[in-house]
């Protein structure tokens, strides 16, 4: 018998034999594109399933919204897919000849399988225990396989009870090997292998990056997208729709999980130390406005009527308008929980600070179930807005706020006239303040609205018919706050005209503190000092309190105020209930720092550092640790306690009520 001879130049698929079985022969990019889109169709088919298996938490959807859901959620599957895919990507993109060898496509393929059978896994191994945390898993899945504990018992009663989504995993899994393995790379001629072949190859290669970063990205806008961006579509009861498991694992995989805490063995002797569990009121809600205003950088330093003292007497600070509005209203001697815008909005709306390295958006608990004043006024009727002038996606705030219950956000797009864009950060604050007034007086009330400045943010910048109008200080940053104190003025003068004024609270607070000049305002108490004002429409209210406050206080202190009835989270003290414990706490590089009482304790999670009292402690040269044993311990039972809470609820998702 003689040898069957091929003909010259006749194609065969790469690393296969001819067979009647191959269903598709084509380029290796298209073959490259087709395999990831099987991989995308079944992705979107688990979230499917996913919904099917979990339909009781998602019972008030409508069609068209979990139509929308689904196909919102398609666009955190491609980043997820392309991110996991990126080394089967490369290896069929570089524009070199042996990638068209059978054992170079072999390893290519084998990556292939082997990562999207995980994500597959991750997305069903979801469909279970979604149930139990009601969040997307993340990273921190990683800890409990690590440490073991419950996680190595249940793990085998869990394949048990739920043998049926294993199956149907695998029957994913078969699918995709089938589909896939029938689309098969057809081999270039031998001629095409000079200096067109791998110019052509080049191009396509630097194309495929740019479109694959694209992908990583989700898109064109100024943050690649995360947990929090979810927000932008859904309500954070139906994240979880919207995104995929391999999503939030990668997402937060850089991200430091936050360790559960046991220094109580008991929830009850817990709970009798601290917990964020606030009772409503029972004695009737009254429906005021809620009108919250965070000024940039605005440090208590700048203030001349708070630091009257400085400069041997003749300080005069930066703020006129604010001086006089705090003989107005009820001041209180509040502190920053941070030292990050990102980081002050969820603290000062949501009573949710971020005593993490990560920014509690940014954390890998950023998709937990979560709420802010807006959300839990929200049964009353309320109609909310947060107002920003920064460009829409500064900070990632216009999706925080839809997570946290705001109907609308209103930034630079909404405003619509680069006339008044700085050329920085966004429109001006004079401008954008009196934007605000005008969509405030046109909100539906009761209304709980939200307006963050950002003129007083470096590089600092005054509208150049202001310059010669409001004088500079010693700091940079001091004649930009006279600028956006002088919007604020105008911004309170228009809205006292408006018939909604008389029945509304006003809360004027500040992000984060700036850059210190005084001694004080460089050391680690004033570096932190903040103001807290609240205008009543209770006049009897005026005055200046001296108990310490923190921006999480905010909201149990405006809850209170107005007779709210429901039982409610946040992480701060009625700031008007002189019984309630009065602290302030921040994290940064591993240490808590807790204000209270007086004094200032330092605690790395384990044991106290150092104690002092607020007024020794720049110097810090008398460490009380050793000398006050009552203190400490009182202070370091309380901060336990606080962590406790904090960690647990977090990695619990307990961070609102049912």
């Amino acid at each position: 018998m003689g040898k069957r001879v091929r003909k010259k130049g006749a194609k065969r698929a790469v690393g296969t034999k001819r067979s009647k079985h191959t269903r598709f022969l084509g380029n290796i990019y298209v073959v490259m594109a087709l395999k990831l889109i099987v991989v995308l169709i079944l992705l979107f088919l688990s979230r499917i399933l996913f919904f099917l298996f979990n339909s009781s938490h998602f019972q008030a959807l409508s069609l068209t919204d979990l139509v929308y859901l689904f196909i919102a959620g398609v666009r955190f599957d491609l980043s997820a897919l392309l991110i996991l895919n990126f080394p089967f990507i490369l290896m069929n993109s570089l524009p070199f000849r042996f990638r068209y060898k059978r054992i170079y496509q072999g390893f290519a393929n084998g990556y292939f399988y082997v990562i999207n059978t995980v994500i597959l896994m991750t997305n069903f191994v979801d469909i279970i225990y979604f149930r139990f945390t009601l969040k997307r898993m993340t990273s921190d899945i990683f800890m409990y396989m690590a440490v073991g504990g419950d996680f190595d018992r249940l793990l085998p009663q869990f394949i048990k009870d739920f043998w049926y989504v294993q199956l149907i995993w695998i029957a994913f899994v078969v699918l995709m090997v089938l589909i896939c393995w029938r689309i098969r790379i057809s081999k270039p001629s031998a001629k095409r292998n000079g200096f067109r072949y791998y110019a052509i190859h080049s191009m396509g290669f630097l194309v495929i990056m740019f479109l694959v970063v694209i992908g990583f990205r989700g898109g064109f806008q100024l943050r690649p997208i995360n947990l929090v961006s979810v927000g932008n579509y859904a309500s954070s009861r139906y994240v979880p729709l919207v995104l995929n498991t391999p999503f939030s694992i990668v997402k937060t995989f850089t991200h430091t999980s936050l360790p559960q805490k046991t220094y109580f063995s008991s929830e009850s002797d817990l709970e009798r130390v601290y917990s964020p569990v606030h009772s409503g009121k029972r004695d009737g809600f009254k429906p005021y406005n809620v009108l919250i205003i965070i000024l940039e950088s605005f440090s208590r330093e700048h203030i001349g009527f708070l630091n009257q003292h400085l400069d041997g007497g003749k300080y005069r600070g930066f703020t006129p308008f604010f001086d006089k509005l705090i003989q107005q209203g009820t001041y209180f001697e509040g502190f920053a929980n941070e030292k990050t815008s990102i980081m002050a909005i969820p603290a000062i709306l949501s009573s949710i600070p971020s005593l993490m390295n990560d920014a509690f958006t940014q954390s890998t608990y950023s998709g937990n179930r979560y709420t802010s004043i807006a959300g839990l006024l929200k049964p009353k009727g309320y109609t909310s807005a947060f107002f920003h002038g920064g460009t829409n996606g500064t900070m990632g705030s216009d999706a925080y706020t839809r997570v946290a219950g705001f109907d609308y956000y209103l930034g630079r797009s909404e405003y619509n006239d680069e006339n008044d864009y700085d050329g920085k950060w966004g429109i001006r604050d004079d401008e954008f303040f009196q934007f605000t007034a005008r969509q405030l007086n046109e909100m539906k009330q009761p209304f709980v609205a939200s307006l963050f400045s950002l003129s007083s943010h470096h590089p600092y910048d005054v509208p150049g018919k202001y310059r010669h109008v409001f004088r500079k200080g010693k700091l940079p940053i001091q004649q930009s706050i006279m600028y956006t104190d002088f919007a604020l003025g105008r911004f309170m003068d228009t809205i006292r005209q408006m018939p909604w004024y008389s029945n509304t609270i006003i809360v004027i607070t500040a992000d984060h503190t700036s850059e210190g000049y005084f001694p004080y305002y460089q050391g680690p108490v004033g570096q932190y000092a903040i103001p807290i004002l609240m205008l009543f429409p209770d006049d009897s209210q005026r005055g200046i309190r001296q108990e310490i406050a923190q921006q999480t206080d905010i909201l149990p202190t405006l809850l209170n105020y107005m007779g709210y009835d429901k039982d409610y989270i946040a992480f701060g003290t009625d700031m008007m209930d002189r019984a309630g414990p009065h602290f302030s706490i921040h994290y940064i590089a591993g240490i808590y720092t807790l204000f209270k009482d007086g004094f200032v304790l330092e605690f790395n999670g384990s044991e106290s550092l150092s104690l002092y009292t607020i007024s020794t402690i720049e110097t810090r040269n008398q460490n009380l640790l050793s000398s006050h044993h009552e203190v400490r311990e009182e202070m370091e039972q309380f901060i336990k306690a606080y962590i406790q809470q904090y960690n647990n609820r977090m990695i619990e998702n307990r961070l609102s009520l049912p």
